[in-house]
């Protein structure tokens, strides 16, 4: 490619808007161009590193098994009505109606696409295992799109749904697409980790998320550097080793006027932040012979760890959960948040944290204001707590496989494997006739790549002061070409020309920057950019038969290369740079 012949449009400064690295670098880039809040457009130069991302993940989909079709985004009411998501989505679905009056929704996701095609043309046990996947835009209506491509409302998307005839099968499947993940984020030269996740209603164990290492992150993880352990915070489990002390001082109610937080109390008495108890009150809404009902529950934690309120949704009885208003805390404890203890409570579910179940003489709400009690203790003091993990782990927790301790850091999520097991086929009646010649429910998983969000992603974690860094695997272009003076010298444009058809030719991805500009501007364009290799030809230089070279992330510095062997210096940099 030309750059005469090519559409560059870089910025010398990002939009204003543009709140972190990956989207103020995209639109300096000249990769992206805001149309309406979280819609872009994706210019040539950014559409380049779809198409490689794209490619990667169909070589390795199809290698897996996995069959590609493309399915509307347009899709009926009708069949989110079937599955109950019509009304538990939310307003991120966009809905929609014809000229007919019908109502429709542009697809954030496909589970009831593809279950109806599923389930109109797999009749017997001989069609499956099936897996099939699509490469396409999707639509959500987020409240506060931002992040540029990060957290957009339009995206690109690969999302696969496979249907077994059992669970064991489904299982199987699921490893493959595992597999065939671990391939492809290798494959895009990202820095990532394969993180179990929380499995949501649905349930079960079987959830992953992929997720790009980088300090802009979302997402918490913890793991463990001795082992290939790696969670969610959501999911990873606390583990306490400790065993409760003996009691050694009486409880008493200790003044503490206005200090209504752990950390407040702490240093008012003195004390260790770990010997004050966190209490967070909850409301679990329950259905009973149809009646709603509110179940209080006071959840407790260190006052140096956090309630995790996933894992105390897991717990058994809890339907709905959500935060206590505080009229219902008022109400069950006789007095406002700040105050709140499990000591005298009635009619309150009381769940304690396995690290809070371990402590003795430990310091709690008295439920009066301005008041705490100072050295209480289980059994004594109380009745002892049903306990459970249901905090967010830290950094240096044991790590749950016993192979050591837990490290933080943060992710960027760009992929995720889900066993789905009946959810979707037994509400769209996707059957089939069994072995024996009886009709059985599919067991789906379902497995998503944001395509479009691995640039971000991507850029997130190889950047620097001069632009983007790309993995040569998803760069727009492999190896840039700048000759000074291409259209004053015609030594220059010969050996330019020269190199340039010859490197096509070998079929390398290469930009020769033919415009008339001076050094410094090719050279900011194509640093911005992020081209992994430059290949700089000058008059002074090639009056010597030399050239100049280097790559973009400092690993190889500039340095003189015959012109006779820069053809194969390029070539041997390219190939010790490309993975799978």
């Amino acid at each position: 490619m030309r750059a005469t012949q090519f559409f560059l449009n870089t910025l010398k400064e990002a939009p204003a808007d543009a709140e972190i690295v990956s989207h103020q670098l995209m639109m300096r880039a000249g990769m992206i161009k805001r149309l309406a809040g979280g819609v872009y457009t994706y210019m040539p130069i950014g559409l380049r590193s779809i198409r490689k991302v794209e490619n990667i993940i169909r070589e390795e989909m199809n290698r897996a098994g996995a069959i590609e079709l493309l399915m509307p985004a347009v899709q009926p009411a009708e069949l989110w009505q079937e599955s109950g998501r019509w009304e538990k989505y939310g307003p991120e679905l966009l809905r929609l109606k014809d000229r007919h009056d019908r109502d429709f929704v542009i697809g954030p996701t496909h589970e009831e696409v593809i279950t109806d095609v599923v389930r109109k043309e797999v009749k017997s046990y001989r069609q499956l295992p099936l897996n099939l996947y699509q490469i396409q835009s999707k639509f959500r209506d987020e409240i506060r799109p931002r992040f540029g491509v990060m957290r957009g409302r339009e995206f690109v998307m690969k999302d696969a749904y496979s249907f077994d005839r059992d669970q064991a099968s489904a299982l199987k499947t699921y490893d493959v697409m595992y597999g065939a993940y671990q391939r492809i984020f290798t494959r895009l030269g990202l820095n990532f980790r394969a993180v179990a996740a929380d499995t949501g209603s649905i349930g079960g164990n079987r959830s992953h998320e992929f997720h790009v290492i980088a300090d802009t992150g979302e997402d918490a993880i913890a793991y463990c550097p001795s082992s290939d352990y790696a969670a969610n915070v959501e999911l990873a489990e606390a583990i306490c080793s400790e065993q409760r002390p003996a009691a050694t001082v009486p409880m008493a109610a200790v003044h503490t006027p206005g200090n209504s937080t752990c950390e407040a109390v702490a240093k008012q008495l003195d004390l260790a932040l770990s010997r004050t108890v966190k209490s967070v009150v909850f409301a679990n809404e329950t259905v009973v012979d149809k009646k709603k009902a509110v179940q209080i529950i006071l959840a407790l934690v260190r006052g140096d760890h956090e309630v995790n309120d996933i894992k105390l949704g897991k717990l058994p009885g809890v339907q709905e959960l959500r935060l206590a208003t505080e009229a219902e805390i008022v109400e069950a404890f006789g007095t406002k948040p700040g105050y709140l203890g499990p000591v005298g409570v009635q009619n309150v579910r009381v769940v304690a944290d396995r690290s809070v179940a371990a402590m003795a003489d430990f310091v709690c709400g008295a439920n009066e204001a301005d008041h705490h009690l100072y050295g209480v203790n289980w059994g004594r003091d109380l009745p002892e707590p049903e306990v459970a993990d249901i905090r967010n782990v830290v950094e240096g927790d044991a790590s749950p496989d016993g192979q050591g301790v837990l490290a933080m850091c943060r992710g960027i999520e760009v992929g995720h494997v889900f066993y789905l097991g009946k959810k979707y086929s037994e509400a769209l009646k996707a059957t089939f006739l069994d072995v024996d010649g009886k009709p059985a429910v599919m067991e789906m998983g379902c497995y998503g790549i944001g395509v479009t969000r691995i640039l971000g992603a991507a850029i997130e974690q190889n950047f620097d002061d001069r632009g983007i860094i790309w993995p040569l695997s998803i760069a727009p272009f492999e190896v840039v070409l700048c000759p000074i003076g291409y259209k004053k010298s015609e030594q220059v444009k010969l050996e330019a020309d020269t190199l340039y058809d010859a490197l096509k030719a070998a079929g390398v991805d290469v930009m020769l920057d033919d415009r008339d500009e001076r050094p410094g501007v090719m050279f900011a364009d194509w640093e911005l950019i992020g081209v992994p290799l430059r290949v700089t030809l000058g008059d002074r230089g090639l009056q010597n038969g030399l050239v100049e070279f280097q790559s973009r992330d400092g690993k190889i510095e500039k340095r003189d290369v015959a012109v006779a062997d820069i053809l194969g210096v390029v070539q041997q940099a390219l190939a010790e740079r490309r993975i799978g």
